[in-house]
């Protein structure tokens, strides 16, 4: 990796031999690489830093800026907390404060987690002391290691806020259609929310935007097309075949125009789809705003996940990339992902359970918070989930309740816009279940999935294929690595379009 080559270069500088970058600014056009070192260094080993920096820059002006700082025990010891609750959520829930240590020498340090015999097993299993001890190099000078030590525990009860008897209403929102010109004539009056299509509901309109369409063919050569439109709400995926004396008409469709599709939202093979009967024009109200529902409010504190900083530190594809808007840059987005127990995310269908959910926030154009937790599951996983996760029942012991997880989701979401790869598919989990708590989560969403069919052409537009496109590796099937690629692909396809999508 160039990052890699990058501070092996400049470690070999005498003072700067355990140096390590933890950020890269633009000041005055010019790219500035901060570096840490904690042993004295000369103006020599500044200006052989920035020389370095320079080749690193393709071709923009750079120069290095060096800071001596020596890491603190509490210091560490707060970055080993943070680490475990994002990397191993469940194996954190039995680590308090108090049972991490730490011991710095002139050479890094050593730090101590106490768990029980059975954490500690798994923790051992887990390779969790080797995790934290490559985080921990990434973030002080010198070299790390860690000890598991087995100590005497008992769980701690979590503590629960209670839920409010009253009853929040969750009835579908409607507005009245503007425009209306007929296609296939359907002549619908008013059009439903698309965010507030959960159930299964026939002969129905949605109305907006379309973000995505395409022309294809049946087997037998009988033409439909795929079309993607998005209300400010949400956004819908479906499929529409043509009749004889409209085809011409709706192969005249396009990106940005309004339509009105009616049909019926039905269940197939365990999830919904929208199977159209008609397209219309039509489009909402001018100045159309969405109603809110109300809500529990905001809870006022975490109780069982705690957000931790976090930054995109593969800093070598920031050079020479298309600026971002500044409208992206005034906005705050969570990016977030899911694992369930299954695909079926209809409520009147017995709903799978959501057993990890990973998220990170996005504000002044930068990736800044992350928020990741496994959830307690009531039920045992399927050996096809555990194969596809890698999540097993034995991870998910300890976990905090899906009511817990989903108050401080809440909270980490409150003000921002939710982005996900076909987003609509982990909306209904988290809306279903936070409905269940009086947590209604109402935000406008954006899909990268049509926001990548609206920006590349690409031969599909699955979240790998989209990473590969970009050059992104992860770990895919893992809620938290998943967000965190489709957050660097959702800041791309911005940088690309030059905005949002439509």
């Amino acid at each position: 990796m160039k990052s890699q080559q990058y501070l092996e270069e400049i470690r070999k500088s005498e003072g700067l031999s355990r140096a390590v970058l933890s950020r890269i600014t633009v000041e005055g056009g010019e790219a500035v690489f901060h570096l840490v070192t904690d042993t004295n260094y000369s103006q020599e080993d500044v200006s052989y830093a920035s020389g370095v920096c320079r080749r690193y820059a393709g071709g923009m002006p750079a120069s290095a800026r060096v800071v001596k700082s020596v890491p603190s025990e509490e210091g560490v010891r707060r970055a080993v907390a943070e680490i475990l609750s994002t990397r191993f959520p469940a194996f954190a829930a039995f680590v308090s404060p108090g049972d991490l240590s730490v011991a710095l020498d002139d050479r890094g340090g050593r730090f101590f987690i106490g768990v029980g015999e059975l954490e500690c097993a798994k923790g051992r299993e887990d390779h969790v002391v080797d995790a934290v001890a490559e985080e921990l190099g990434r973030r002080f000078c010198g070299s790390w290691s860690g000890e598991l030590r087995r100590v005497q525990k008992s769980a701690a009860a979590i503590e629960r806020e209670e839920i409010p008897e009253e009853e929040y209403l969750l009835a579908p929102r409607f507005f009245e259609i503007a425009g209306y010109s007929a296609i296939d004539g359907a002549a619908p009056q008013r059009a439903i929310y698309i965010a507030d299509l959960d159930k299964e509901i026939k002969d129905i309109t949605v109305c907006g935007k379309i973000s995505y369409i395409e022309e294809r063919e049946t087997k037998s050569g009988k033409p439909y097309f795929s079309i993607t439109v998005t209300d400010g709400t949400g956004s819908l995926r479906a499929a529409y075949f043509s009749k004889k004396a409209t085809l011409e008409k709706v192969r005249s469709l396009a990106q940005g125009m309004s339509v009105c599709l009616t049909g019926d939202y039905e269940l197939f093979h365990g999830g919904f789809t929208f199977r159209v009967k008609s397209v219309d024009l039509g489009s909402a109200p001018e100045g159309f705003v969405p109603k809110q529902r109300p809500s529990r409010p905001v809870p006022q504190r975490y109780r069982s996940v705690f957000p931790v900083p976090t930054a995109d530190f593969v800093q070598a594809d920031l050079f020479g990339a298309k600026p971002l808007p500044a409208s992206f840059s005034e906005g705050t987005y969570v990016v977030f992902d899911l694992e369930t127990t299954g695909l079926n995310n209809a409520s009147s269908q017995g709903m799978d359970r959501i057993i990890e959910i990973g998220a990170v926030k996005i504000a002044k154009g930068k990736i800044c918070e992350k928020f990741s937790s496994f959830v307690a599951c009531p039920v045992r996983l399927s050996d096809e989930i555990v194969t596809l996760t890698g999540i097993t029942d034995d991870m998910l012991a300890g976990a905090p309740a899906v009511s817990d997880v989903l108050a401080d989701f809440f909270r980490f979401t409150a003000g921002s816009v939710l982005v996900g790869h076909n987003v609509q598919f982990d909306y209904k989990f988290i809306r279903h279940y936070g409905e269940q708590i009086g947590f209604i989560f109402d935000q406008k969403q954006i899909d990268t999935l049509s926001f990548a069919q609206e920006t590349l052409r690409l031969s599909n537009y699955k979240l790998n294929t989209v990473a590969d496109h970009f050059g992104f590796d992860f770990h895919h099937h893992r809620a938290y690595d998943d967000a965190f690629v489709t957050a660097k692909i959702f800041i791309e396809l911005v940088r690309l379009k030059g905005g949002l999508p439509k």
